[in-house]
């Protein structure tokens, strides 16, 4: 990795957290619901759209470093599977089980659905 792409890495990776606690906080504002809305709504089309980016590179792009600095630096910064994690112990800490289990389920098999669709879809791009 050369030390232009290393900077590129690291400035989609802040990019993509600011993004993601301005979504955060955006919809936050607007719930009050049990439910990790902000999460779900930041991981699942996030897995659709690095899906797409990895198809895309694989399809046209290969040996390029473009999927590194969208996909590991953007997306990376900008998805949070750890935080789905702890929302999903903290749902049933606070008595939410079924919530729990909904979500914790649904952002794993949604995320890799969602995956598998943005990578066919870029794939035929």
């Amino acid at each position: 990795m050369t030390p232009g792409t290393f900077a590129l890495l690291s400035l989609a990776g802040g990019a993509g957290a600011a993004l993601r606690y301005a979504v955060d906080a955006l919809v936050r504002a607007r719930t009050t619901s049990p439910f990790p809305w902000p999460t779900t709504l930041i991981n699942l089309p996030g897995c659709l759209v690095l899906g797409f980016i990895t198809g895309l590179v694989a399809g046209r792009f290969a040996g390029t470093e473009l999927s590194l600095v969208l996909g590991t630096g953007f997306l990376g910064g900008y998805t949070t599977f750890s935080t789905a994690s702890y929302e999903t112990v903290d749902l049933v800490r606070r008595g939410h089980d079924r919530t729990a289990l909904l979500y914790g389920v649904g952002v794993l098999v949604g995320g890799v659905a969602l995956a598998a669709a943005g990578y066919l879809g870029g794939m035929r791009v």
